[in-house]
């Protein structure tokens, strides 16, 4: 990057469920079906949807501090039981695709960071023809889960790109923690599965309430 680096962010990293994709409701019934379903009892929406973001495990098991441990393998399995069943029924946000153009003709890195697996990203990005969009992605199953630092510093050392020239867009606190953690900037955006009050106090750039409003604010900011 030269003449056209980008104006402030050479590398914009993206949660994926919640930010990009419109999976929040979902994630949250399948955390509670899976939890019903091994005895435990059904969390409420608010403690399902604040795991979202995290690697399954740790987040399972935050949501259903009654099961015992002995059951968290079926945990999992219950979990992407019921995703598998219903992940065709959702979509990127409207809007997201130019979003992502304009950034790119921007010169812009775009990576992904999410709590999903590998295989479960690779599924994501597959069916929704999103892969030449993206320059590099980590999941937390192959480094770590938010809101640990380690996604946003290998993806740095991936592309050269330092900390303060690093943006981190997401919807939940694990996003702008991992940020914080990291050293980088961020942006919170509302439509995901933490409330946006709680994003405040972890200093993000923006709050945006819809993707245009992110999109405009990229293409001012960014």
């Amino acid at each position: 990057m030269t003449a056209s680096r980008p104006r402030q962010f050479d590398l914009i990293a993206f949660d994926w469920d919640g930010t990009l994709f419109d999976s929040t409701a979902l994630i949250t019934r399948c955390i509670q079906r899976a939890v019903v379903d091994v005895g435990g009892a059904e969390p409420s929406r608010e403690a399902a949807s604040y795991v979202i973001g995290m690697a399954l495990m740790p987040a399972l098991a935050h949501a259903a501090p009654d099961v015992p441990k002995e059951k968290y393998p079926a945990l999992g399995e219950r979990y992407r039981h019921h995703y598998m069943a219903h992940q065709n029924d959702i979509s990127l946000f409207d809007g997201v695709l130019a979003m992502l153009d304009d950034l790119k003709s921007r010169h812009h890195w775009l990576t992904v960071a999410t709590g999903k697996s590998r295989h479960g990203l690779n599924e994501s990005l597959q069916a929704v023809e999103l892969r030449h969009r993206f320059d590099g992605s980590r999941t937390a199953d192959e480094t770590a889960g938010k809101p640990h630092p380690l996604m946003l510093q290998e993806l740095m050392r991936e592309f050269g790109a330092e900390p303060d020239r690093t943006l981190m867009i997401g919807d939940t606190t694990h996003d702008l923690q991992m940020a914080l953690n990291a050293g980088c900037a961020s942006v919170g955006v509302s439509y995901g599965a933490h409330a946006p009050d709680d994003f405040h106090a972890l200093n993000p750039r923006h709050v945006a309430h819809s993707v245009r409003e992110l999109h405009d604010w990229l293409l001012l900011n960014a």
